[in-house]
């Protein structure tokens, strides 16, 4: 086998290297911690912290309300037991009496919408946290998965690597340098030839030049100066 033929294998090998160490870059980019999961978790604090707020709120009221029957009750007793016989007592006591009820019925309509809220609240932290687990769920399984891909790829990357080496070590030294320093500077070092056509810039080639080709030479295109290689 002649040179350009073993550097254009060796061009092959390289190219698919080069793109499976790309999948695997890519692949390696998405394990960690997922955004929407992470969306989510902040998202059931900031719902859970309201929870909590709402709560205090109702628990506030209720004390309100019991501080208000706590007084409510012996003021109503003695309102009615008849022991208050001055007109203006009874008047002030009746009055108290009524600011009382008209204040506990208030708390208690504050009270009933605070609970409504925290109903709401409720079933919004639930909502959520079954939308997490679902998303956790997801995202541990995807994890799986692209750790699974990251391993074949890595045993794909180290067989190509394998066989580049072997290949490697049957082309003279010369030319492997030569081919990787075109590499560098092009990507693609080794231009297949093509009815008399350079596939690297596409231009035709000289008869001398496809001459010394055929004759298995390692020659490079005059134009764009990549290696040449007749299939």
């Amino acid at each position: 086998m002649n040179a350009a033929r073993q550097l254009y294998k060796l061009q092959e090998l390289d190219l698919e290297i080069d793109s499976q160490e790309q999948a695997l870059n890519e692949t390696m980019s998405q394990l960690g911690e997922s955004q929407a999961v992470l969306n989510a978790q902040r998202q059931l604090q900031s719902e859970q912290e309201h929870l909590e707020e709402l709560r205090r709120k109702q628990h506030s009221a209720e004390w309100e309300i019991e501080d208000i029957s706590t007084k409510l009750a012996p003021a109503e007793e003695k309102l009615f037991s008849g022991r208050v016989q001055n007109p203006k007592e009874l008047a002030n006591l009746q009055h108290e009496v009524e600011m009382l009820k008209a204040k506990r019925t208030q708390t208690e309509e504050k009270t009933l919408g605070v609970m409504e809220q925290v109903e709401l609240a409720e079933a919004g932290v639930a909502g959520i946290s079954s939308e997490l687990e679902t998303l956790k769920a997801e995202w541990q399984h995807q994890q799986q998965e692209l750790s699974e891909a990251v391993e074949r790829l890595k045993a794909i990357i180290s067989d190509l690597k394998g066989k580049r080496q072997l290949l490697a070590a049957e082309i003279p030294p010369q030319a492997v340098a030569l081919y990787q320093g075109l590499r560098k500077e092009k990507r693609t070092a080794v231009a297949r030839v093509e009815q008399g056509i350079c596939r690297g810039c596409r231009i035709s080639l000289p008869t001398t030049e496809l001459q010394k080709a055929r004759g298995g030479h390692l020659i490079r295109c005059s134009s764009c100066g990549r290696i040449l290689f007749l299939a």
